[in-house]
């Protein structure tokens, strides 16, 4: 009898030594092992400082560490895809970005992994509109002198972006997708310099993020011709919608950046629960209401199937401008 239970409690022993935390009980995940929060861009972006952000906080409430590891490339392909084969433990979250989960599908033809089915969402932690600015000695104050000048220039008026692929990019792909007006695009290795050089007249327009272009409105380097979002943005209320131009196409006008966090698919629902909830408490702090928008940030607080969604009409939506535009990656 002795032997027998001997037997049972070594068969049960390594058992759960082979099963995921979570497996072994609610109570011992995840005490006892770090929580890895991939980052799948380098260190010092947006998504980055979130990641360590959020991570400081949740860490505790949690009663573990989170450790954040960059793995930068391809636009958050590399990092993503490697998030992607992480077990699906609730030891893995990945920072991801309209970039790497919704452009980069569309853009790469040999993707690693699935942003939707390789994934499950957890949080949406907020949306940054762009704004599309000329020189402040431009001639054009509206969108429509935009679109009417670029008819009438060969090759149409020239856009600068932080590179091909970016959200700056495709917004503008996306605003001659919609209105039927050609421009020449010009990637720049960031937007740093694509700035400074609309800012000294070499290039005639660019969208960038409101965190990037919002200091040099300011400052009457540039002027704010529209913005991407829906609807106004409290930081910039004169400065109207695409959408408002009341161009043909553009009725439905929309580009919004935005910042999320995934965890591998699989990762058992009530984890994915858990770590929402908790992220959502740390998000609606003033403290960090007031960092997000220190970002040029709107916050988000979206359940995980809204998510869902949100992140479906996005891969949709780009796919559609990508093939239409004809974009590859460089």
């Amino acid at each position: 009898m002795q032997r027998r239970t001997l037997i049972r409690t070594a068969l049960a022993s390594s058992l759960a030594a082979g099963l995921p935390a979570f497996a072994q009980g609610p109570g011992n995940w995840p005490t006892g092992k770090a929580i890895t929060y991939l980052v799948p861009f380098p260190a010092g972006g947006t998504t980055d400082v979130l990641a360590r952000l959020i991570g400081q906080k949740l860490g505790p409430v949690l009663g573990t560490s989170v450790i954040i590891d960059n793995k930068g490339g391809a636009g958050g392909s590399v990092g993503s895809e490697i998030g992607s084969r992480a077990a699906p433990d609730g030891f893995m979250m990945v920072g991801g970005t309209i970039s790497s989960h919704a452009i980069n599908v569309s853009l790469y033809p040999k993707l690693g992994y699935d942003p939707q089915k390789s994934f499950a969402p957890v949080t949406l932690i907020g949306t940054n509109p762009l704004v599309l600015v000329v020189n402040q000695a431009s001639p054009y104050k509206t969108l429509k002198d935009v679109l009417e000048a670029s008819k009438t220039k060969s090759g149409g008026l020239s856009s600068a972006s932080a590179g091909t692929g970016t959200s700056q990019h495709l917004s503008l792909e996306l605003l001659a997708f919609k209105s039927g007006v050609k421009f020449t695009h010009i990637p720049y290795k960031g937007s740093g310099p694509a700035i400074q050089d609309v800012i000294g007249g070499q290039v005639d327009m660019m969208f960038d993020t409101t965190v990037v272009a919002g200091p040099h409105i300011q400052s009457g380097k540039l002027r704010a011709i529209a913005v991407t979002s829906a609807k106004r943005l409290a930081s910039m209320p004169d400065v109207p919608t695409v959408a408002e131009s009341g161009i043909a196409g553009l009725q439905d006008f929309e580009v919004l950046s935005w910042q999320a966090i995934f965890v591998p698919a699989g990762t058992p629902a009530p984890i994915v629960e858990r770590l929402h909830t908790e992220i959502r408490k740390i998000l609606a702090t003033p403290e960090m209401q007031e960092k997000l928008k220190g970002f040029g940030m709107e916050p988000a607080d979206l359940s995980t199937a809204k998510i869902a969604a949100f992140q479906k009409a996005e891969v949709e939506k780009w796919a559609q401008v990508i093939k239409a535009a004809g974009i590859k990656a460089d």
